[in-house]
């Protein structure tokens, strides 16, 4: 995934998401009768205001009916938006690590722990970034967008580690917790404005502050991935998910086991990374052992361990 490099091609980003998003909410809230108006309305504010060219509109409206029946039934193609979007005020929050060699290794071993999940194709594939803080933290966003923190890869000592953090995320991705994330969210007073009034002809200036209401919802569901976390029963069904991707994969779980042992030393209580999102590591480990049994110490294959170093030894 490359990272972005102007405030342009963020904000471009974010408009097209939360078009896509304004639309899927209003469907909720006004049912398939009125969901063409409802989608005309939507893209009418992209076209207005530049965001979106009629092709993409005729497109995202098409999007739109497919998701009449239930909050649930996203395509590929609505996740890879949504994702995105949220992917884009993450990494406006975050700035990447540009480091070649390390971009490649954890894309590369990402893509194979992707492929071994019950999720092994989105609509635009798997993407893994490195972002440069020393927080220790993870997020993943609908339809493939997995960021992880230097602070959180400075937890894993072997290649194993490294593996257990992405397919932690990529157990929140198959599952869909993002999605359900959003489906919990706030609903502004906009949005259900947009829904009862679904038929009303808006003027410029208010097409402009749905866009700006419906950035400010991405705003919210980002603020609630980031501060608040995913339930202890939703990071129990990631670390469940994580054992059987790395099992398949050939990569010991008991590396998880591992990470979570430094990442138990280095956690800050009250901190704004794992500490306050997610559940104890000793919690975690608990419940993983119930699984795997006692925690035995990780092989380190010497070649295995020769590029894990090579690539993320200076991290």
């Amino acid at each position: 995934m490359k990272p972005v490099h102007t405030s342009d091609r963020l904000n471009s980003i974010m408009r097209i998401g939360v078009l896509v998003l304004a639309i899927m909410t209003a469907v909720l809230l006004t049912g398939c009768e009125s969901i063409d108006a409802v989608a005309q309305i939507g893209t009418a504010v992209g076209v207005a205001t530049g965001t979106i060219n009629p092709s993409q509109a005729e497109s995202i409206q098409k999007s739109a009916k497919a998701v009449a029946r239930s909050f649930q039934d996203f395509t590929p193609e609505q996740e890879y938006y949504i994702g995105r979007t949220v992917g884009a005020v993450i990494v406006n929050k975050y700035k990447p690590y540009h480091n070649p060699a390390a971009y490649r290794y954890i894309n590369l071993l990402g893509q194979s722990l992707a492929r071994a999940s019950d999720l092994p194709e989105t609509f635009d594939g798997y993407h893994f970034l490195i972002l440069d803080s020393d927080e220790i933290n993870a997020f993943a966003a609908s339809g493939g967008f997995i960021f992880v923190t230097r602070g959180l890869l400075r937890c894993c000592r072997d290649e194993d580690a490294a593996a257990a953090v992405l397919a932690h995320e990529i157990g929140h991705i198959q599952s869909k917790h993002g999605l359900q994330a959003i489906k919990k969210s706030r609903v502004t007073s906009a949005l259900t404005t947009l829904a009862v009034e679904g038929t009303k002809t808006f003027s410029g200036q208010d097409l402009a502050s749905l866009v700006s209401t419906f950035e400010g919802s991405i705003t919210d569901i980002t603020t609630t991935l980031i501060n608040n976390g995913y339930s202890r029963e939703f990071e129990q069904q990631a670390d469940h998910a994580t054992v059987a991707i790395l099992q398949r994969v050939g990569y010991d779980p008991n590396g998880l086991v591992e990470m979570l042992k430094i990442m138990q030393d280095r956690l800050r209580p009250g901190g704004l990374d794992f500490a306050k999102t997610h559940p104890s590591p000793v919690s975690r480990m608990a419940e993983i052992q119930k699984i795997i049994g006692p925690y035995q110490t990780v092989a380190k294959p010497d070649a295995r361990q020769r590029r894990f170093s090579e690539h993320l030894g200076g991290i």
